[in-house]
């Protein structure tokens, strides 16, 4: 039998954090190297990752020993001697110090899908370590809902939205991205559950682990929401904005962002998150006015931005007109929901209701939106 260790002991410091955010550890790599100053490099950095890895010094005798692990890290030391292991996705070959062409070819002979280098590629491999031990896959469909003018109903839409997501049975985030609103947390019903705002992440940069994040949140109706607390916070710099919806993207599912009418780095850092964007306009002539100068600004970064309109119609207006007027595609015409302000006087959020006009268009939304057989 090789020799063999697994890495129970390392990152002792990482499991006290990731218990203290109810993350547990994901499944680990395998690191195959005998080189001890490298594998103690890629103990500490699959500490970072939150994972605990195993150890070999050559290719395990068993297949399913090499085939399984959702990633394998292979040191240069041992690359040669490796080759002829049974070829898999998910093989990067790790060095130190300057590069070597013939680690290139070891690489090619190994099947490696990377060479990377140490130090320099320290946050490249944790970033591999952590994609693979979440299962990184698809990655969530985001949508930013924005208003094109003040109380055209963004917020309502995209809380509405999040529900009929929840509904499906996928993972669904609802973020706030709007720090001047009334809070969605309060919208969804969720402003006395416990769980992060986003003055708990300000000085969050770099990578977030998708599953921390999620488990942080508070939740309520089967959707987690970022909103923002009730006191007076520092505002969210960029490099937040991008760590959280980047994490949360790599959950998978469906991710709902209610965007502000008026942008700063922060709110361009969310339109680049989005795979589609709704601009909510009002059936009448002033609504279409603001909207389009909206429309227009994020359509720099959008790539798919769409309109929902809703009524009642100015004289002569319909969706459709609506529509051709700021030259965006219809998402679909928002009906009349009578139920809305009851509802939330009694404290159950809009859209909550699968059969009500707001919940049968969200539903309608998701199914045309959603790619058949998309996984929660």
């Amino acid at each position: 039998m090789q020799e063999r260790t697994t890495a129970r002991t390392n990152g002792a410091e990482h499991e006290d954090t990731a218990r203290a955010t109810g993350e547990g550890r994901g499944a680990g790599p395998l690191i195959v190297t005998e080189d001890v100053v490298l594998l103690d490099d890629l103990l500490r950095l699959c500490a970072a990752a939150g994972v605990e890895p195993e150890v070999h010094h050559r290719v395990p005798e068993r297949r399913s020993g090499w085939t399984d692990p959702p990633l394998v890290l292979v040191g240069e030391d041992v690359a040669a001697h490796c080759r002829g292991a049974a070829r898999r996705p998910g093989v990067v070959l790790v060095g130190r110090g300057d590069d070597d062409p013939e680690v290139w070819r070891l690489a090619v002979a190994l099947g490696a899908d990377s060479v990377l280098r140490l130090p320099e590629a320290e946050s490249l491999v944790v970033g591999r370590i952590a994609d693979a031990a979440e299962g990184a896959g698809r990655t969530a469909l985001t949508v930013g809902v924005v208003g094109g003018r003040g109380g055209a109903g963004a917020s309502t839409l995209a809380c509405a939205l999040a529900l009929a997501a929840a509904r499906t049975g996928r993972r669904t985030l609802l973020v706030d991205g709007d720090p001047l609103g009334g809070g969605l947390d309060v919208l969804l019903g969720a402003e006395r559950e416990k769980g992060r705002r986003w003055g708990d992440f300000t000085a969050s940069k770099g990578r977030l682990a998708g599953g921390a994040l999620e488990e942080s949140l508070p939740a309520a109706h089967g959707v987690r929401v970022l909103s923002w607390g009730r006191e007076p916070s520092a505002a969210v710099p960029p490099d937040a904005v991008r760590s959280v919806l980047a994490a949360a993207r790599r959950r998978g599912g469906t991710v709902v962002v209610d965007l502000p009418r008026t942008l700063d780095a922060a709110g361009t850092e969310a339109l680049a998150q989005l795979d589609l964007g709704l601009v909510v306009v009002p059936g009448e002539l002033r609504a279409v006015t603001a909207a389009h100068r909206v429309a227009a600004t994020l359509s720099l970064v959008v790539p798919d931005l769409r309109a929902v309109v809703r009524g009642p119609y100015a004289t002569g207006l319909d969706e459709r007109w609506v529509a051709d007027a700021l030259r965006l595609p219809l998402a679909g015409e928002l009906p009349y929901d009578p139920g809305i302000v009851p509802d939330l006087d009694a404290g159950t959020p809009p859209g909550a209701d699968p059969r009500g006009p707001l919940g049968r268009f969200c539903t309608a939304f998701w199914e045309r939106a959603l790619p058949s057989g998309d996984a929660a």
